[in-house]
C-alpha cells in the first residue's frame, strides 16, 4: 500500500505495463525527455529509451496514424494528446480507422491502442485546454471509453487498458491529479468496465465520472447533514455502461441525477436519463435530472466556475428531485 496522487498513479501504472510486456510504446508531444506537460510520463524515457518512450512531432492525427501500423505490427500503443482540445485533428484517424479495423478485417486486425486524454476544466487554462469530448468518442461504435477518478483506478485501469486487445480511450481528469490516495498495488483490481459505488445510500442516487466524482461525494456528504442518504456512483467506463449496477441503485432509490461537466445535449447524461426511464419506470419516483455544463463553448477560465457543475448546483437538483 502507497500514497500516491492520481498523477503518480497514471506513471506507475504505466511503468508497469512497460515492464511486464517489450511490446508496449509510449508516444506522444514532450512525453520523453520533459515527461509530458503533466509529467505523467516523467523519467520513463530514461528507464526504458527513446525507442520505448518516443517524442513524436506535433502532429496528433501522425501519432494516431503512426499507432494504427505499430497495432497492425502486434505492438500495444500508448499515446498522449497533449490536452483534450488538441484531440479534434487526430478524431478523423479515431473514427474512420481505429475504430473499424477490427470489424473491417473480421478480427483478422487487432487495435490495442490507448489515447491518454486529459480532460475537463478547472485548472484556469486558455481556450481547448478545459473540454470533456467523451460523448464523441462514447458514440462510436468499436471504441471503449474509460476514465479514472482516483489514484487506485488510476493505477490499475491503466494497466487493463493497455492489456486490453479493444482501442481504448482513457480519459484522465486534469484538475484531479495531484489529488492523494490509496494504492494497492497487490490487489486483485476490479473489471475495467464496472462501476463502482462510492457511497452507499437510500434515498436518491448521483451518477457521475471522473472529475466530478470527488463534487458528487462532498454534495452527498453535505445532503447527509440534512438527513439524506445519497447514493454515488462512479461509472468509471462510458463504452460500455454499466447499467445493471446503476439501474439495481436507481431502483432501490428511485431518485436519479446524472452529473458531468460536459455541455447537456446529447451529453452522457442524455444516455443514461434515456436507459433508466426505461429499465425503471414502475420504480422512479422523480424524473431523472442532470447537473451538466452549459450549452456554449468551454468559457473563459475567469468565469469557468459559473460553468462547471459544483456542490451548489448538486444539492439544488438533489432538493428538486426530492420535493416530487
Amino acid at each position: 500500500m502507497a500514497t500516491m496522487t492520481l498523477a503518480k498513479a497514471l506513471n506507475a501504472g504505466l511503468r508497469r505495463a512497460l515492464e511486464a510486456d517489450p511490446k508496449v510504446l509510449l508516444a506522444g508531444e514532450d512525453i520523453g525527455k520533459l515527461g509530458g506537460v503533466f509529467r505523467i510520463t516523467e523519467h520513463l524515457q530514461r528507464d526504458f529509451g527513446p525507442d520505448r518512450v518516443i517524442d513524436s512531432p506535433l502532429a496528433e492525427s501522425g501519432i494516431l496514424g503512426t499507432a494504427v501500423g505499430l497495432a497492425m505490427r502486434g505492438y500495444r500503443p500508448v499515446v498522449e494528446i497533449q490536452f483534450d482540445g488538441f484531440v479534434y485533428p487526430a478524431y478523423d484517424q479515431i473514427i474512420s480507422q481505429v475504430s473499424r479495423l477490427y470489424f473491417r478485417t473480421h478480427g483478422h486486425l487487432k487495435m490495442p491502442i490507448v489515447i491518454r486524454i486529459p480532460y475537463g476544466g478547472g485548472i484556469g487554462a486558455i481556450e481547448h485546454h478545459s473540454e470533456s469530448p467523451e460523448a464523441y468518442f462514447a458514440h462510436t461504435p468499436g471504441l471503449k471509453v474509460v476514465t479514472c477518478s482516483n489514484p487506485l483506478d488510476a493505477y490499475w485501469m491503466m494497466q487493463q487498458a493497455i492489456a486490453s486487445n479493444n482501442p481504448i480511450v482513457f480519459f484522465e481528469p486534469k484538475r484531479r491529479y495531484h489529488e492523494k490516495g490509496e494504492v494497492d498495488t497487490e490487489i486483485e483490481p476490479m473489471p475495467l468496465f464496472q462501476a463502482r459505488v462510492v457511497k452507499p445510500g437510500d434515498d436518491l442516487t448521483l451518477i457521475t465520472y471522473g472529475p466530478m466524482v470527488r463534487t458528487c461525494v462532498e454534495a452527498a456528504l453535505a445532503a447527509g447533514e440534512e438527513g439524506r442518504n445519497i447514493e454515488v456512483i462512479d461509472l468509471r467506463s462510458l463504452a460500455p455502461l454499466d447499467m445493471p449496477t446503476v439501474i439495481e441503485s436507481v431502483t432501490k432509490t428511485g431518485r436519479a441525477i446524472v452529473v458531468h461537466e460536459a455541455a447537456m445535449t446529447l451529453g452522457m447524461g442524455s444516455e443514461i436519463a434515456a436507459r433508466l426511464q426505461q429499465a425503471c419506470f414502475y420504480s422512479l419516483e422523480a424524473p431523472v435530472l442532470r447537473v451538466t455544463g452549459y450549452d456554449i463553448p468551454y468559457p473563459p477560465s475567469r468565469v469557468e466556475s459559473a460553468y462547471l457543475p459544483d456542490l451548489d448546483r448538486v444539492l439544488d437538483a438533489v432538493d428538486r428531485s426530492m420535493a416530487y
